[in-house]
């Protein structure tokens, strides 16, 4: 008798003066949902002004319950705020995999407005521990977040690591309301899960 799968459920985390109709995160959503995967785009709080604390809190109210079948997509100051969430909660039990894009763990030059989310280090080997699976987008042309700062991320997490010649910050601004590359990493993450 076959093992009754229960369903994944993915929460997708915008970033700085994002919203969750934004960019490509509603096509990824009715993508997902399409293949029966549960998806929240969470609407972080005050994107122009944002807040650790409170990005944090909103997390905490959104992600409950997280499981080997949790999976997370963040985009850009959602990276570090996912990363930042994920040691703060005292489960033991790994969620099912993390895509981060356009991540960055260090003070960005243009914008020190964002400072205070990249301030104290990361324990890389907690988070390792916390994700099975993890995988990092990074554009080599990114105006915004230095490809440097996403590829030394992905390092430091021990994840697979897909660059793109051509991609900017992933904005709607540079053309990105869909992007497939982010859908097929996931899909291959679940179908890993067994």
């Amino acid at each position: 008798m076959a093992e009754q799968q229960s369903r994944k459920r993915v929460c997708i985390i915008h970033g700085y003066r994002a919203t969750p109709g934004n960019h490509w995160f509603p096509w990824l959503k009715d993508k997902l949902t399409a293949i029966g995967v549960d998806v929240e785009i969470i609407a972080m709080p005050t994107p122009q002004t944002p807040k650790l604390d409170e990005w944090l809190n909103q997390l905490a109210q959104s992600a409950k319950d997280m499981d080997s079948d949790t999976y997370f997509v963040a985009h850009s100051l959602g990276c570090i705020t996912l990363l930042r969430f994920l040691l703060k909660q005292n489960s033991s039990q790994p969620i099912g995999g993390l895509v981060l894009v356009s991540g960055f763990a260090q003070s960005l030059p243009t914008l020190p407005i964002l400072d205070e989310f990249v301030e104290q280090p990361l324990d890389y080997h907690q988070l390792i521990q916390r994700a099975s699976q993890c995988a990092g987008i990074a554009a080599k042309d990114d105006p915004i977040v230095p490809f440097a700062f996403s590829k030394e991320l992905m390092e430091q997490l021990k994840a697979d690591f897909f660059e793109v010649d051509k991609g900017g910050h992933f904005l709607e601004g540079d053309g990105f309301t869909a992007l497939p590359i982010v859908f097929d990493v996931l899909v291959d993450m679940m179908e890993l899960e067994k």
